[in-house]
């Protein structure tokens, strides 16, 4: 194939890390085209401009403006709004990254009126049908024409599935490029000042925002305890994402940072923070004794800043992180994760060897494979 007019769709926060190395090498190529399609799966200002910002990403040429709602509900809407899109730019390929709702609503509906779909991020597995995620992953890799894969249990998975090797193409990670695309600027993040944190002050990050984890009431409050257990040793940084937000502000024993503005950061507990910026966070992760998370992305990160990770999930579908990083699936039981962090803190694992082709430059061994120039591997 010979792709001159790429649109690529980016609908929620994951996404736009994601898609910033991608337009940003598309638009290095003086004979490709690059339209960019918002959803706005994601839309406030936290979620989504502050990311267009730090990753200097261009404006979109397009904004869908879908907003919140149920996963079916987001999802027709998502169709119903890109499909004139589509029919009106004639793209030569549409170009998904990762596994949300706007992923798969953008693939189905491209592939219905005979577009090429190339997905960014595939063949990933947790084998936990119970995720969204999952069945967005499984459905996407169905329909698409191309296959870029980040690492090799990907193209194994895929395989597995039947699917044509010469549609796989592993390629690397394009959240790693963001990484080391911005890291002269994270590096130099005024976060820490921002928070209080000293120079030396050990701390560890949270994040926490999968349904099976904030929205039962009763393993939210285990995971809590447990949380307020660690943090006996160390203040663990939290910042609150948005849906999760009103499930804690009756938590007893939480710290909301904006309540205590200009002060130090405490020596213990769980400090509560508004949602930070793409810089901020990546900055704040580099220097933290431990990372505690439910996110997928996070754990590659940390994988690549070498950052002890503890994914508080019972799968994961980035094994990668597990066998060359720095990240453990602990599950959700509040007693492991006390004696897994605490081990963490006191022993901390070696750095691992960085995951094949996590070198900052999977994008262009994307564009070039979208331009007919070959194939990875």
């Amino acid at each position: 194939m010979s792709a001159r007019k790429i649109l690529s769709i980016a609908g929620a926060r994951p996404n736009f890390v994601k898609v910033a190395p991608l337009v940003k090498e598309i638009r290095r190529q003086p004979d490709l085209t690059s339209v960019l399609v918002h959803t706005g799966q994601h839309y406030d200002r936290t979620m989504s401009q502050t990311f267009f910002d730090d990753l200097e990403i261009p404006a979109p040429d397009v904004n869908l403006g879908v907003g919140s709602g149920s996963h079916a509900v987001q999802t027709a809407e998502v169709m119903r709004r890109i499909e004139p899109v589509f029919e009106s730019v004639r793209p030569d390929v549409v170009l998904v990254v990762g596994d949300v709702n706007s992923t798969i609503a953008a693939a189905l509906t491209a592939v219905k009126l005979g577009i090429t779909v190339a997905h960014v991020e595939a063949g990933l597995r947790s084998f936990d049908r119970s995720m969204p995620e999952e069945i967005n992953r499984i459905l996407t890799d169905a329909i698409s024409d191309l296959l870029f894969v980040t690492e090799a249990s990907g193209a194994d998975n895929l395989r597995h599935e039947g699917v044509d090797a010469a549609k796989i193409h592993l390629v690397g990670n394009v959240m790693i490029d963001a990484l080391e695309q911005t890291r002269s600027r994270w590096e130099r993040s005024p976060v820490f000042a921002h928070l209080g944190i000293e120079p030396a002050q050990p701390y560890a990050v949270l994040t926490l925002h999968r349904p099976s984890n904030v929205d039962d009431t009763r393993t939210l409050s285990g995971l809590l305890q447990a949380l307020a257990d660690v943090a006996r040793a160390l203040p663990i940084v939290f910042p609150v994402h948005p849906r999760v937000k009103p499930a804690l502000r009756d938590s007893d024993g939480l710290y909301w940072a904006a309540d205590h503005a200009g002060e130090p950061l405490p020596d213990k507990g769980i400090v509560c923070l508004e949602p930070l910026g793409y810089l901020e966070f990546v900055a704040l992760m580099s220097r933290a004794r431990l990372v505690l998370t439910d996110s997928g992305g996070i754990q590659e990160e940390t994988t690549s800043l070498g950052v002890p990770c503890l994914t508080l999930r019972e799968t994961t579908e980035r094994p990668v992180t597990v066998s060359h990083g720095t990240n453990r699936v602990v599950g959700t039981d509040p007693a492991r994760i006390v004696a897994e962090a605490l081990q963490t803190l006191e022993q901390p694992p070696g750095r691992g060897a960085v995951p094949p082709l996590w070198d900052g430059r999977a994008a262009e061994r994307i564009v070039r494979i979208l331009r007919g120039e070959g194939r990875a591997r």
